[in-house]
């Protein structure tokens, strides 16, 4: 691919890990001419200033994004709609529409019915992150090496769709163009399960009453380190992506629970060839990922002493 044009004036509505990764990179990359946020957030707005994330920091969205020729939505995607109502009379002709929501339908939804005709909207979904936030938890290789898929619309067309594949491309992602739905399945199981899962575990975890919470958190094995480490996450972001996208997570939670109740019976019953044969199987996706690049096989998955995970 051609290398990327840089964008005039790039506006992030929103200034937390996701946002703050993408200044990085698009100053370390030569992206963006000039560089503008957006947040409600006072505290916020003077760190993006004084860490170099943004040449100019504001309180409107709607002023933020005036004159802005690619306009990245980085908020909860449960704000999404609200958000696109409020700049959709500030948008400039011509001017790219994104976001960065892991869930995509739900936000074409939402958002699509305030944009004006001017306006190309691209809805994408890097697939990166880690369970910190605020503006000083972004780091310019976030992206590197992880998917960013694209989930064009009735809004995008091909020139837009070519030129944000460029921008994301330039930070080191790797691009795929999917259907919005389809999207939305493959994140309900791949991403947004197993994080249902792990706030579920460490929740009956605290609510045990035969377990102190001191025990829990002092004999906790690598198992449950990693399902706390998920289970971090930004509640705001998960309750969100719950909410919309609940028809994948609802039909992808109804096979887990059939499957979880055959494993069930195969304990009940002494079953040890079913039990045998599962965690083969599973075993070999563990592989496959690994020699996908998508993790480490290096101790404690190449992780250092703070983790991290996708979203």
């Amino acid at each position: 691919m051609a290398d990327a044009q840089p964008f005039r004036r790039l506006c992030l509505v929103g200034i937390g890990l996701i946002a703050s990764s993408i200044a990085r990179a698009a100053r370390e990359h030569g992206l963006a001419e000039t560089i503008v946020c957006a947040s409600p957030d006072p505290a916020h707005r003077a760190e993006a200033l004084a860490l170099g994330l943004a040449d100019e920091a504001f309180a409107s969205n709607a002023e933020a994004v005036r004159g802005a020729d690619l306009v990245i939505l980085c908020t909860p995607v449960g704000v999404m709609g609200a958000v696109a109502r409020e700049i959709s009379g500030d948008l400039d002709e011509g001017a790219i529409l994104s976001d960065v929501g892991s869930v995509k339908q739900g936000v074409i939804d939402a958002v699509a019915p305030h944009l004006p005709d001017h306006v190309r909207f691209v809805p994408a979904h890097p697939i990166a992150g880690t369970e910190n936030s605020g503006p000083a938890a972004g780091f310019a290789s976030l992206f590197r090496g992880r998917w960013l898929v694209i989930t064009p619309n009735g809004l995008s067309d091909d020139q837009s769709v070519a030129r944000l594949t460029a921008f994301w491309t330039a930070m080191g992602a790797e691009v795929e163009v999917m259907d919005a739905g389809h999207h939305d399945q493959v994140l309900a199981i791949t991403s947004h399960i197993p994080h249902l899962i792990a706030y579920n575990i460490v929740g009956t975890a605290d609510d045990l009453e035969t377990v102190t919470k001191s025990e829990v958190i002092k004999f906790s094995a690598a198992g449950f380190r990693d399902f706390t480490r998920i289970a971090a996450s930004d509640p705001t972001m998960w309750r969100d992506v719950f909410l919309n996208n609940r028809e994948a997570v609802l039909e992808m939670l109804a096979r887990f629970s059939e499957d979880l109740t055959a494993l069930q019976r195969a304990i009940r019953w002494g079953d040890g060839e079913t039990l045998f044969q599962l965690f083969t199987r599973t075993r070999a996706i563990r592989r496959a990922i690994i020699d996908a690049g998508q993790d480490s096989a290096a101790p404690n998955f190449g992780r250092d002493v703070d983790g991290a995970g996708d979203d």
